[in-house]
């Protein structure tokens, strides 16, 4: 709910509301309650996805959002940036290692030793 109180100061049922459905998007349901050091990195991860969704920003910058996630937790959140991107207008800029995740993006901008090397839409 952090990024929710910056903009409005005080907790209200709206929020928490918000941070539910969010937390939910991410599978972290059962774990709302849980503090940041007893959740593992990916899951972690997945908190700090659903934080910068909560205010449906225009622009997401991230740097290897799905770095720490197993296969089937990084396609959720890979879907799940799809979704938002499709209802909400949200543009999601990221860097990735993992080629198979960036074969499945609109455009690939390819960098090779700080120079970029290609530049790609997908169909």
């Amino acid at each position: 709910m952090m990024p929710l109180l910056l903009e409005h100061g005080r907790p209200n049922q709206s929020m928490h509301q918000i941070a539910c459905g969010l937390l939910e998007k991410v599978g972290l349901t059962q774990w709302q309650d849980s503090l940041a050091t007893n959740l593992s990195g990916g899951q972690q991860q997945r908190v700090a996805i659903a934080r910068a969704l909560a205010l449906s920003p225009p622009l997401i910058l991230a740097d290897e959002p799905t770095g720490n996630l197993d296969t089937k937790s990084a396609d959720g959140v890979f879907e799940l940036m799809r979704q938002v991107s499709a209802s909400n207008g949200t543009t999601f800029l990221f860097v990735t290692h993992n080629m198979s995740l960036s074969q499945r993006c609109d455009r690939i901008v390819e960098l090779v030793d700080g120079r970029i090397a290609s530049d790609k839409r997908v169909q």
